[in-house]
């Protein structure tokens, strides 16, 4: 359990260093289009804010996380598989976000995270 909770908080540590470092670029260059770059980073800003709460609600153990999890890991497999390919492609990118999502996809699947994050009625 708490290799799954580190690496949440890790990728959440991450999205907000992300953010801070989008907001500089924003404000510090110039942007081809200054609009896109702000829909951009009003999106980052809210990826930000979901995994920041999937970090906290699994500090806390809340069961509610699971599925939130699942659905950002995947995001993230997407983003890693475009990042191998194409003219702009960054294969380092791509396997930095890979492997984390498949080791915190494995890990929800255990007995100890599993415990932790099913629902008993």
């Amino acid at each position: 359990m708490l290799a799954f909770v580190a690496l949440l908080v890790v990728e959440a540590l991450f999205m907000i260093g992300l953010s801070a470092w989008f907001l500089f670029e924003l404000v510090a260059a110039t942007p081809a289009s200054f609009t896109s770059a702000l829909a951009i980073f009003v999106i980052l800003l809210i990826a930000t804010a979901f995994v920041t709460a999937l970090a906290l609600g699994a500090v806390r153990g809340r069961s509610w996380i699971r599925g939130g999890a699942v659905t950002w890991q995947l995001v993230q497999i997407a983003v890693a598989v475009g990042a191998f390919q194409g003219v702009f492609a960054q294969p380092a990118i791509g396997w930095c976000l890979l492997v984390p999502s498949l080791v915190v996809l494995g890990l929800l699947f255990t007995p100890a995270v599993a415990a932790v994050t099913r629902r008993e009625l």
